[in-house]
């Protein structure tokens, strides 16, 4: 049974689920929220998450046999007794997701939904993976749909701070698993996937991270600088760019497997801070 929970990654599902509901939260009026609509939300976009993992699991089997991270996963040591199933069960949670967001919310979170599971699933896994360098960038796209999710379910017509809440959720993507390749570079190579170290090195890597994270660190102001959100969230936005850019540098200096993971973990940490100052910038009362 554990094989089978390990197959929806339920960590991401979480991640996912949190996501959505900064994005509800950084949408919904003071004193409005509803905790049953962030349950079903909640469940709605983990379902997603989940059906596009089990397709990710069954799709990549092949080349999770070469990588030391990935070869006992269930698919990749043939221990699920019918792979047929397993992907039924995956298409009715998206299914059901898409269903329940479109019955208690409205059809443009279910569309939200279905868009990060493609995305993850289809474009990220079966088009760009192993082909181009660009995969993680454009496949990153996935979890940009989920704070779009999270605001529709309040009101599908207020997009603006939505938007912007995803290009930096986009910009997050690259930062955070190129780090954690830099980790992984020897296994991806052995794989034959094309991930940024494997293609330029720990080095340029670096750069490209740095790079990234200043445009990641641009579009976070952004909501501040056009006033979508207050200083609670601007200042607090600053310090964690700040703390990330520095991060950053040291990895320039030292490009290696233990500073990367240093900046993997920063970029986990700046995101999560970068949700609470959204929400205490919008539900607290100052």
């Amino acid at each position: 049974m554990g094989g089978y929970f390990q197959l929806a990654k339920p960590r991401i599902g979480v991640m996912i689920a949190l996501t959505a509901v900064t994005g509800y939260l950084a949408t919904v009026a003071p004193g409005e929220i509803n905790l049953s609509h962030l349950l079903v939300l909640s469940l709605a976009m983990m379902m997603g998450s989940a059906s596009s993992s089990i397709f990710n699991h069954f799709y990549d089997r092949d080349i999770d046999r070469l990588m030391k991270r990935t070869c006992q996963r269930p698919f990749a040591v043939r221990s699920v007794a019918s792979p047929q199933l397993v992907l039924w069960i995956a298409a009715s949670l998206l299914v059901f997701g898409c269903a329940m967001a479109t019955y208690v919310f409205n059809p443009t979170v279910a569309a939200h939904l279905f868009l990060g599971a493609f995305f993850y699933g289809v474009v990220y896994t079966i088009w760009l993976k192993r082909r181009n360098w660009l995969n993680i960038v454009i496949g990153g796209l996935a979890g940009s749909f989920a704070v779009l999710a999270g605001a529709a379910a309040v009101n599908p017509d207020q997009w603006f701070l939505p938007m912007l809440l995803a290009i930096v959720l986009f910009f997050w993507t690259p930062s955070h698993f190129w780090a954690l390749a830099m980790r992984l570079k020897d296994q991806y190579a052995a794989a034959g996937v094309p991930m940024l170290p494997v293609v330029v090195g720990n080095v340029r890597t670096s750069r490209y991270i740095l790079i990234n994270s200043l445009l990641l660190v641009f579009s976070s102001l952004l909501p501040w600088f056009l006033g979508e959100l207050g200083n609670i969230y601007g200042i607090g936005a600053l310090a964690l760019g700040v703390y990330l850019l520095r991060c950053n540098w040291a990895l320039i200096k030292e490009p290696d497997e233990k500073t990367a993971m240093t900046n993997f973990f920063a970029s986990m940490k700046y995101l999560g801070g970068l949700f609470l100052v959204v929400i205490m910038d919008v539900h607290l009362p100052l």
